[in-house]
């Protein structure tokens, strides 16, 4: 009679700090949360986001270690759903792994259409073609190279999110000395005061707490190191740091980038950057100071929106792994590749479900309407 072998494990101690850092920080997609993101926080706080920007990073920091001091304590697959588990109870762990179980294989798909998006966007302004037909393609490329990068184990898919990640931090920073230096006397350190927190029904300090909710949102990501625990090398330091690293650099990112567009573009009206533009001030920003440079800052944004979209994966397929693992979902997303060590069902699951939810909400709504709808999803 044949015998039934179990498939490995995922492969232990395979990344170090450097791919877990990145693992965080590129589920943050820094370079998409300053394009589209943090503005909205223009609409409240107006030429005092810069401050905004300062209280979310004290607060999440606050967050961050506390997780990191979970994950020293409880380093898992299992993430959140271990630490509630453990650290509260059995019943709020399991409330807590379905939730998220559910709220992060979304992430994918609502990248996936950003993707689409700027691309069929960028084409369809620069060349005339036809944007019904490339946010398609283009949803379904980035599904297909996620895919890849995931089922080929977790080294390759991290090593690419170094790389992917690193590449939009370079261009954005860039931009942002850029754009101080040709502020030259119109740079002040008044942005970090109320002075410009002058919205109407959101004046100052109000104003100021109101931005940092859209603040807030561009740092969620910086945990997603967590469920790659039983794969990195030291995993009760490794984690840990890579928390508390990538949400304080990331916000230090956050600040300089904010501080940069505000100054050049006038603490005293910047309340009309987000629509500034068409829509696009980035875009506008980067024409403005780069020339044809722009297409530096556009293969950021879409570049930023592949990384997060690999780095959400990540963390949903090692949830669905961990959970299977202890037959909370279906028992054969704990099947692991024997040759890549990766939980290869729950990766095909992930692209079944990205490249659907991506397609139809696109084609039922538009990619820019589905959007916000999946990400007031993921956001509630």
């Amino acid at each position: 009679m044949a015998q039934n072998h179990p498939s490995p494990g995922l492969a232990r101690e395979a990344i170090g700090l450097r791919e877990v850092l990145f693992q965080s920080i590129t589920h943050m997609a820094p370079a998409a949360a300053v394009a589209f993101s943090i503005i909205v926080g223009a609409n409240f706080a107006g030429g005092a986001l810069p401050l905004s920007v300062m209280l979310a990073m004290v607060g999440c920091l606050l967050v961050a270690v506390s997780i990191g001091q979970l994950s020293r304590r409880l380093p898992s697959a299992g993430g959140f759903a271990t630490y509630a588990a453990r650290g509260l109870h059995p019943a709020v762990g399991f409330l807590v792994g379905w939730g998220y179980a559910f709220v992060e294989p979304l992430v994918a798909p609502l990248l996936f259409l950003i993707f689409g998006n700027v691309v069929a966007s960028t084409l369809n302004q620069e060349f005339g073609w036809s944007y019904d037909t490339w946010w398609v393609v283009s949803a379904v490329a980035a599904a297909v190279l996620v895919f890849v990068l995931g089922y080929f184990g977790i080294r390759l898919s991290t090593g690419a999110g170094t790389l992917l990640g690193l590449f939009e931090i370079l261009v954005f920073a860039a931009l942002a000395v850029t754009l101080i230096v040709q502020a030259g006397e119109a740079n002040t350190l008044a942005v970090f005061g109320t002075g410009f927190a002058g919205v109407e029904g959101f004046a100052g300090l109000s104003g100021v707490i109101a931005g940092s909710v859209y603040t807030i949102l561009a740092f969620i990501g910086f945990e997603a190191a967590a469920p790659l625990a039983e794969e990195a090398r030291d995993p009760r330091r490794t984690i840990r740091l890579a928390v508390v690293y990538s949400c304080l650099g990331i916000g230090l990112f956050y600040v300089l980038t904010t501080y940069a567009a505000t100054v050049a573009f006038g603490p005293e009206r910047f309340a009309e950057f987000p629509l500034s533009g068409n829509g696009n001030p980035w875009d506008a920003l980067a024409r403005g100071a780069w020339g044809a440079g722009w297409v530096l800052v556009f293969l950021a944004i879409a570049n930023s929106a592949i990384a997060n979209a690999n780095a959400s994966a990540n963390a949903a397929t090692r949830t669905w792994f961990a959970l299977g693992r202890i037959q909370v979902l279906p028992r054969p997303l704990a099947h692991v590749n024997p040759r890549w060590r990766s939980p290869d069902v729950a990766v095909v699951v992930q692209f079944v479900v990205g490249v659907a939810v991506a397609v139809w909400l696109g084609l039922q709504y538009g990619p820019l309407p589905a959007f916000a709808l999946v990400g007031t999803i993921v956001t509630a």
